[in-house]
């Protein structure tokens, strides 16, 4: 059996929301899942996010926003991962973003949006099934 390094993942809220209690449960169940979590806390800018998920070496980027700034959060983020070219860490949403929205956000970069109600083993697969292989040179 091979060894590979626990999935990371960052977990942010960003923007004025205030909200953080479906971030706490979605991290919770990361980490019950087996994955490394760091959780920004409430409040964070697009460059606070960015700069720790680089720092911090994470596979996924998990953001939660319920604040309705969704359109204006994720293309910023998405446009500084791309600076950074950290274009591959894994990009996952989750809230109440509207299905219009939807489309736009996926386009822009965002992998999947999982809305109120998603069971936490969905979320979970997802992350499992999409993250990029680490450490690991080309074959």
């Amino acid at each position: 059996m091979q060894n590979t390094p626990p999935i990371r993942v960052l977990v942010a809220k960003p923007g004025l929301d205030g909200h953080d209690r479906g971030a706490k449960i979605i991290a919770r169940a990361l980490r019950d899942a087996g994955m490394e979590v760091i959780y920004t806390g409430l409040r964070q800018t697009p460059e606070m996010i960015v700069t720790a998920a680089i720092q911090e070496d994470v596979d996924c980027i998990g953001l939660s926003i319920l604040s309705g700034a969704h359109n204006i959060l994720v293309p910023r983020i998405v446009a500084l991962l791309r600076e950074q070219k950290a274009e591959d860490i894994l990009l996952v949403l989750g809230g109440t973003i509207p299905d219009e929205d939807q489309p736009r956000l996926k386009e822009s970069g965002v992998s999947a949006i999982f809305g109120p109600g998603t069971p936490l083993e969905t979320t979970i697969t997802f992350i499992r099934d999409h993250v990029k292989p680490r450490g690991l040179l080309s074959a």
